[in-house]
């Protein structure tokens, strides 16, 4: 059995701001059939976490947090096979509930980590750079030479995103709130590294695309960036919006997109596009090719004990954060 005397779990009981967020013991068990025990070592943080707290994604209550962690396996329960006691492995496809320093996953979540990779590189990397694997490879398919606009270039997400691009030879505007954040931009491989107000950017997009504007935006940012993040696209660009850190985007009429030049507007998710076992593994299997080869390095920006996540989460809703932000169990 799990020593229950210091295993801990961060729990809310209603929505709201961080304040919310609670320490509370919890007793995990043994194993059940196909399942693990696994002891966290490094829980990833993620913008989509807010959501659930915040319950602009319902959640059922009292509720947990976390979609992703990495850690070793305890124990195994029946017809767990592939997976034995001290293996480290990691899970980024939920179920919800990842703030914890110990619990019991279905074996067919986890991903074995490589040599080479650490709980704390795999609990930074793995939602956000499988994020970035299915929108760039799979979503907009994006091709060498290319243009991308990307949003929160120097965030979690965006600064995998940039990295990524370059190594598949796409050009890279980057946009980041601030001249310190676009620096940080620069240095990951962007072409151009803007920090200009929403309302300026399009026309800097266009006139560093010779007036034609960009083939795919990947916007994470939500309403303060969508008017912004349209009128930057060419003709049959697409629009790649996966994140509300602003809010989500208002309503739109269809007819606005053949007015600004026949666009495609995608809203997808992480879940859909590792909707199995096998995609989700075939995800993580390319995300750690990319580390393990240099052309992604994950930069965690922050680490933060488990029993401080209210705190983390104030620092990830002020902008205060760059790069990946990971919970210390």
């Amino acid at each position: 059995m799990a020593d229950s005397s210091n295993a801990f779990a961060i729990r809310f009981h209603e929505t709201g701001g961080p304040e919310v967020l609670a320490v509370e013991p919890i007793h995990v068990g043994d194993p059940g059939p196909g399942e693990v025990r696994i002891r966290h070592k490094a829980v990833g943080l993620n913008f989509i976490d807010t959501y659930f707290r915040t319950g602009l994604y319902p959640v059922e209550l009292p509720g947990g947090l976390g979609n992703e962690a990495a850690g070793v396996v305890e124990a195994v329960g029946a017809d767990v096979t592939g997976f034995m006691a001290g293996d480290r492995v990691g899970y980024f496809s939920g179920p919800v509930g990842a703030y914890a320093t110990h619990r019991l996953v279905r074996a067919d979540l986890l991903v074995k980590l490589p040599d080479g990779i650490s709980s704390e590189q795999a609990a930074a990397a793995m939602l956000k750079g499988c994020t970035a694997e299915y929108l760039i490879e799979r979503c907009a398919k994006v091709e060498p030479g290319q243009w991308v606009l990307v949003h929160a270039a120097a965030g979690g997400v965006g600064s995998i995103a940039v990295q990524w691009l370059k190594a598949i030879g796409a050009k890279v505007i980057a946009h980041s709130g601030s001249a310190a954040k676009a620096e940080l931009a620069t240095g990951l491989g962007a072409d151009i590294s803007l920090h200009c107000p929403m309302d300026e950017l399009a026309a800097k997009v266009r006139e560093a695309t010779g007036g034609e504007g960009v083939p795919v935006v990947l916007d994470g940012v939500g309403e303060a960036s969508w008017e912004a993040s349209l009128a930057s696209l060419a003709r049959r660009g697409l629009m790649v919006t996966y994140g509300n850190a602003s809010g989500p985007v208002p309503a739109f009429a269809p007819l606005e997109l053949s007015r600004r030049g026949s666009l495609f507007v995608t809203r997808p998710t992480l879940f859909d596009y590792c909707a199995t076992p096998a995609e989700m593994r075939s995800s993580a299997a390319r995300l750690f090719e990319m580390m393990l080869s240099g052309s992604v390095e994950v930069q965690i920006g922050s680490r933060y004990p488990l029993a401080d996540a209210a705190e983390a989460h104030r620092a990830l809703e002020s902008r205060a954060t760059t790069g990946s932000t990971i919970l210390m169990a």
